[in-house]
């Protein structure tokens, strides 16, 4: 995992931080400032990815060859980051908890250069994954009991990308996915059907479906909506009927009015018989128009749910931040106007009857009451402290966003207008606050 991959100006401070032998540990905090429009709560997700990413940082020859060559590096620098490894520890939110705004996601303390130059990097896996996986939840809400299936790969920002829309949308509840490497990986189902250009390289609809379900006789699943929606249905109807198929099979619907076609196609696949046969519905959906649908009485088995959720269409990142929060023993913030953080390492407490918000407090104060803390150790001394298990991973967040969905008060789960969780402040954390403020010149109370 090269070392370049972090902005140049973590390098830059890096090597300040280094030749000025500034190495005591240091603890930043990850945080969503605040929740995009339409979010009533977020899934946390990237964990996993980003824990690899923290084993495997290091700078070979060649990184420090282009930092001598290009970035103006000296010497002395590129020997002291020749060595570095992040040695560090980690306390996050496990992956597939609901967490909301002012609440960190992962704290990393480790010396103070390693700490600035993973910033990027973590930052970048923890908010994109994030993001897809609130954005996926969504669709989760909308789609009611219907399977839904992530489409999005080829229209996500990269093929590194793909495996990550996968990874989150898997942990937010989805039952399969397109992308064939990334169900291999994290033991997915893997699913497809055809394309239109299949249908259109035979002479006609019979032909393909014909060919199609001799060649892949296990669930078929039929493109209907090449020419004319309802003549694809017949046309499937036959061919199912011809071949004697009699295991699970479906059709897929892509366009058009997708409620009344899908009504109009469960009434042709109930008259000749075939009552089990799904219906699958895809093309440009997102949790609006399979919420529309469902209220429609579309009678929709799965949802194919593509582009919109695997770029997060309506909000396609997170207002979040890496934030100093501690420099040794000495509490640090920010008092930036809109950008102000709360000094020292934090825990997040959870009441688990959902009757309060989160509490927001110092580490290592006593939980409030009966209250869950939810940031728990991952990796001391840069090595995670559960061997990787990607499978297992994505297994274990998707039980936990179950538990999670179920927990989350309703004004927080609607799709309109909802109303998330506010994380208060504990006294010791607000009393923190001033004393630190106070010290660089602030003032006022928190």
């Amino acid at each position: 995992m090269t070392g370049l991959r972090t902005d140049l100006y973590e390098l830059r401070m890096a090597a300040s931080y280094l030749r000025r032998g500034l190495v005591e540990p240091a603890t930043f905090s990850l945080f969503a400032r605040r929740l995009p429009a339409r979010r009533g709560f977020l899934v946390a997700a990237g964990l996993a990815d980003a824990l690899t990413f923290l084993e495997n940082f290091a700078f070979d020859d060649d990184d420090l060859a282009y930092l001598r060559d290009v970035g103006g590096f000296d010497e002395q620098t590129l020997t002291a980051l020749a060595g570095i490894r992040f040695t560090g520890d980690v306390r996050a939110v496990p992956e597939g908890r609901v967490v909301f705004a002012d609440e960190p996601l992962l704290e990393i303390t480790a010396p103070l250069a390693e700490a600035q130059l993973v910033e990027t990097g973590v930052l970048n896996l923890i908010t994109f994954q994030t993001t897809v996986a609130s954005k996926a939840a969504r669709c989760r809400l909308a789609a009611g009991g219907a399977q839904l299936i992530d489409f999005a790969f080829r229209r996500t920002h990269g093929i590194e990308a793909g495996a990550g829309v996968a990874r989150a949308s898997a942990i937010a509840g989805f039952a399969a996915t397109s992308h064939v490497e990334a169900a291999r990986c994290y033991g997915l189902k893997p699913s497809g059907t055809m394309a239109h250009s299949y249908v259109e390289a035979f002479p006609d609809e019979r032909a393909a479906f014909r060919a199609f379900a001799t060649d892949f006789p296990t669930n078929p699943i039929f493109l209907v909506d090449t020419y004319d929606t309802p003549a694809g249905v017949r046309a499937a109807v036959d061919v199912v009927v011809e071949l004697g198929l009699t295991g699970p099979l479906g059709v897929r619907l892509d366009s058009g009015d997708l409620a009344a076609l899908a009504k109009q196609t469960r009434a042709i696949l109930d008259d000749a018989g075939l009552t089990r046969a799904q219906i699958v519905a895809s093309g440009s959906l997102d949790e609006d128009v399979i919420a529309a649908l469902v209220a429609a009485g579309a009678p929709i088995d799965g949802y194919g749910v593509g582009t919109r959720m695997g770029v997060s269409y309506d909000a396609p990142s997170l207002d979040s931040a890496y934030k100093l929060v501690a420099v040794g023993d000495r509490p640090v913030l920010k008092l930036s106007p809109g950008k102000a953080t709360l000094p020292g390492p934090k825990q997040v407490f959870r009441d688990p009857t959902g009757a309060s918000g989160d509490v927001v407090g110092l580490r290592d104060e006593p939980p409030p009451g009966d209250r869950e803390p939810l940031l728990v150790p991952v990796m001391r001394g840069g090595r995670r402290l559960e061997p990787a298990d990607p499978a297992g991973e994505v297994r274990a967040a998707r039980a936990r966003f179950d538990a999670d969905l179920a927990w989350l008060p309703e004004a927080a789960r609607r799709l309109v207008d909802p109303t998330p969780l506010t994380a208060a402040v504990s006294p010791a954390l607000a009393a923190l606050h001033d004393r630190v403020a106070a010290r660089v010149g602030g003032g006022g109370r928190y």
